[in-house]
């Protein structure tokens, strides 16, 4: 594989239907990709990447409390760093939901190291209602 392709390439690839080409995203589009395939994967999930992803459905049963918020944020932290080198973290934020009680919100922010522009991926993850 030709090292130079894989920074640009992002997961899942589409197909344009009206030529049969391959589609994928670029830049950014492809950062925030590849940070929610990072996000939404359990390690030991792929078989030829059993390290690979962060994990985050794992704490889907937690409850919403200060504890669980910062193992998100740690796991968030530590997939991102590890497996996107095309971003540089300036912060992650992982706040309870003010409307619902049983959701954070996820707030990452980068920055792209080949050209310093910003970045954000946001999401939100339902966990237990309890606190």
């Amino acid at each position: 594989m030709n090292s130079r392709l894989s920074p640009i390439i992002s997961w899942p690839l589409e197909i344009e239907l009206d030529n049969g080409r391959l589609r994928f995203a670029e830049d950014n589009p492809s950062i925030r990709q590849v940070i929610w395939n990072i996000l939404a994967t359990r390690p030991g999930e792929r078989l030829m990447r059993p390290e690979f992803g962060a994990g985050l459905y794992n704490y889907i049963h937690q409850p919403n409390n200060e504890t669980t918020r910062n193992l998100i944020k740690d796991a968030v932290v530590r997939g991102v760093t590890r497996w996107e080198p095309r971003v540089e973290l300036t912060s992650v934020q992982v706040l309870p939901d003010p409307e619902q009680i049983s959701y954070v919100n996820v707030s990452i922010h980068y920055r792209i190291r080949q050209n310093g522009t910003a970045g954000q991926a946001d999401l939100s993850l339902q966990l237990a209602s309890g606190g």
